[in-house]
């Protein structure tokens, strides 16, 4: 089983987003790669039917922090074109 990383995902995000990021460094933004490769292990578990409550609560979080930067990065985009 691959290691639970010791950071929370959320964490992660918050101290990217108070460094002040510019729009360019938001809109190129990507989770560190151990989340990468936690995300990929639970994705590839889920499709087993293999993830444990806990794992599927990391999963969750996982998805949910990317939707909010999917968010966050559309909404620049529309901002950088004066749509937003």
């Amino acid at each position: 089983m691959l290691k639970t990383p010791t950071r929370d995902v959320f964490g992660v995000i918050a101290d990217f987003l108070a460094s002040e990021p510019s729009q360019e460094q938001l809109l190129a933004y990507k989770l560190p790669e151990d989340l990468q490769t936690r995300l990929s292990y639970l994705l590839y578990q889920n499709r087993e039917d293999c993830l444990s409550y806990d794992e599927e609560v990391e999963l969750n979080d996982l998805i949910r922090a990317d939707n909010l930067m999917s968010l966050l990065k559309t909404k620049t985009r529309l901002k950088q074109r004066g749509l937003g």
